[in-house]
């Protein structure tokens, strides 16, 4: 099932995209991009994050998913609610694939 434009809006209004993230779409998913580097998603309008040892510090419980079969597992974004919380995940996450940490 295609990711819905309304959840992808709803998604980068919480985490508001800074200056060096992008979001594209392909294939009815929404991908998200930190300087050119793939590090989550909108899948079946689900938020999915890279499992990155820095991700998972900040989410210790979060639920591991598939965005397809065969792929690996990600991590469930649950608490879209929180700006701060939001921003420190991407903050994490981007720097464990970026030698220069977003500000």
């Amino acid at each position: 099932m295609p990711s819905s434009k309304e959840y992808h809006d709803f998604v980068i209004d919480s985490i508001g995209l800074a200056a060096d993230i992008a979001s594209r779409k392909m294939m009815g998913e929404y991908l998200f991009y930190y300087k050119g580097v793939l590090f989550g998603g909108i899948y079946d309008n689900r938020f999915l994050i890279k499992n990155l040892p820095s991700v998972r510090k900040l989410m210790p419980s979060a639920p591991e998913e598939l965005h397809y079969p065969g792929a690996k597992l990600m991590l469930l974004v649950e608490n879209l609610d929180d700006k701060k919380f939001l921003a420190d995940l991407l903050r994490a996450a981007c720097a464990s694939l970026s030698a220069k940490p977003i500000k």
